[in-house]
Order: C-alpha cells, then sequence, then structure tokens
C-alpha cells in the first residue's frame, strides 16, 4: 500500500508506570526520525497505561486502562487510515497491536503481520509471567483474551502471519505457551534460521506466503544486545541491525505494505541517546529508496 508516511507517537508501557517505552516518542521525535524517514509527523495519541496490579478475572496488568489505550489507538489509527496515510507507529510497547489490527477491521481491510520480535507473545493472562499485556499481542490479535481486546473475532488470521527472529521458545513452552506450529501460523523463522536461509530468501518467502497486505511489527528486542542494548527484555543471540533491515525493506518497499510498529525501546536505558541514533538510522534504510 503506498500513501503519505505518519509518525504517529503511542506513548505506552505495559508495566503501568511512568517512564521507560512511554518516553519513545518523544525521543525518536528529538532524533530526527520523521524527517529521517520522509514521513509527517502526527503528534502522540493520548493514550497511557497506568496500575500495576493484575487484574482478577483477565490476569492482565492495569487492565482497565490497557481497554482504554487500545480504543484510543484503534481510533487514531482509523482516523490515519481514512486520510489514506501509511501509519508509522512509534510505540510505547507492543500493547499497541489490537487497537492497530482493529483499526484495519474498522475500514475493512484485511491485513497480515510480518511480527519481528524476540519473543513470540503467544501468552494469555493466565500464562504471562509478568501480566503485561506487551506479553500476549500475538494471542490477542488471533483472538485469545478479553472481548474488550480481541472482539467478536480474530483480528488477523493465523494463516496470514509470520513470525520472524523470535528466540524465546524453551521457557514459553515451559510456561504454558502454545507455539506457532499450534496455532496454525505458517511461518515461523527463528534467528538461526534466517542466518541459515539468509533473509533476502526470508523476505521473499513472506511476501511469498502472505497474501493480504502486510503490517510490519518491529520490537528492537529482536535485534542482538550489542546492536541495541537499550531494551528492557534482553536475551542472548538475535538477529543483527543489517539482518532486520534486509528483512523489512523488501516488505516496505514492496507496495504491499500496510504500516510498520516500532516498539520496547527504553530511553531511560539509553543515557548518551545512541540506541535512538542507531534505530533512526535502521528505519532510515529499510525506507530508502
Amino acid at each position: 500500500m503506498t500513501g503519505i508516511r505518519t509518525t504517529i507517537g503511542v506513548p505506552i508501557d505495559s508495566i503501568g508506570q511512568a517512564g521507560g517505552t512511554e518516553l519513545t516518542p518523544g525521543v525518536m521525535r528529538r532524533a530526527g526520525l520523521a524527517a529521517a524517514i520522509g514521513a509527517r509527523d502526527g503528534g502522540d495519541l493520548d493514550v497511557r497505561i497506568t496500575g500495576t496490579d493484575r487484574d482478577p478475572e483477565t490476569g492482565i496488568v492495569g487492565y482497565p486502562t490497557v481497554v482504554t489505550a487500545t480504543e484510543g489507538i484503534r481510533k487514531g489509527v482509523r482516523s490515519s487510515l481514512e486520510l489514506g496515510e501509511l501509519p508509522v507507529l512509534v510505540g510505547g510497547c507492543c500493547t499497541l497491536l489490537p487497537g492497530v489490527f482493529a483499526a484495519f477491521s474498522d475500514v475493512g481491510r484485511r491485513t497480515a503481520l510480518a511480527y519481528l520480535d524476540g519473543h513470540y507473545d503467544l501468552y494469555t493472562g493466565v500464562t504471562s509471567p509478568t501480566g503485561e499485556a506487551a506479553d500476549m499481542p500475538l494471542a490477542l490479535l488471533l483472538g485469545d483474551g478479553p472481548p474488550a481486546l480481541v472482539g467478536d473475532a480474530p483480528l488477523v488470521g493465523a494463516a496470514d502471519v509470520a513470525v520472524l527472529g523470535a528466540r524465546d521458545r524453551e521457557e514459553a513452552v515451559g510456561l504454558g505457551s502454545p507455539m506457532p506450529e499450534d496455532v496454525g501460523i505458517p511461518i515461523d523463522r527463528d534467528p538461526a534460521r534466517v542466518a541459515a536461509d539468509g533473509p533476502d530468501a526470508v523476505a521473499a518467502e513472506v511476501l511469498a506466503g502472505l497474501e493480504p497486505p502486510i503490517w510490519v511489527h518491529l520490537d528492537v528486542d529482536v535485534l542482538t544486545t550489542d546492536d541495541f542494548p537499550a531494551t528492557p527484555y534482553l536475551q542472548p543471540g538475535g538477529l543483527t541491525t543489517d539482518q532486520v533491515v534486509r528483512l523489512v525493506r523488501p516488505i516496505v518497499q514492496s507496495g504491499r505494505c500496510a504500516g510498520i510498529d516500532v516498539t520496547c525501546y527504553d530511553p531511560d536505558m539509553d543515557d548518551d541517546g545512541s540506541s535512538a541514533e542507531r534505530l533512526v538510522e535502521l528505519l532510515a534504510r529499510v525506507f530508502s529508496e
């Protein structure tokens, strides 16, 4: 899809406390993101997640404000889509995804998902070790969660999802989370498989395997710690910056990109601003023509 690129800040953090990824949109704005990717700055949505207690019914931290934030994101993205824009969401955390896909549902657009994340994010409020909504966005999109967040039907079909770069399989299975093969996701390529096949070949596989326009989810914890240390959920291994660019750029440049979100950069872990600069450079490479 084409349209005027528009950055939309989503200042949320699923831990329910001030700071952290809430600060990302402002920091990325000051780092020159919009100009670097040739986008219009659409400002920030008036959304926030607060409260540190797990809801007794859903198991989700700050649940009432997660619902409110999801509706605010849905409204903001829907407005952008109705204007014919290409949304570039600057999180915040992965909790933003159900609102994004609800907006596409509102405007009658079936959308696939390229999910670049260090985690599978198929937990529920029961299986999540933290209760943070950022543990479960992919499960919510597939319809596994409370009705206020998932609606009456899956927001994305499992066959329309590709999971790229996840590396927490052993931990997630041990905690009772299903894996992509359990829920019908056809493409699951961990960092070792991306390296073996080559990111260009994997990107081509995604474009061939996913039929609808593709939304790109980029959680920076998919990157190695050396390439991006300023994220709360660090793990060994990961993808290099070059691998991520070579995975994402073909999708963005294909004419089939429905939009992109970037999440889980924590400015509180980036005292000198170098990680913000790296992220702006990565995205500039993705959008360069």
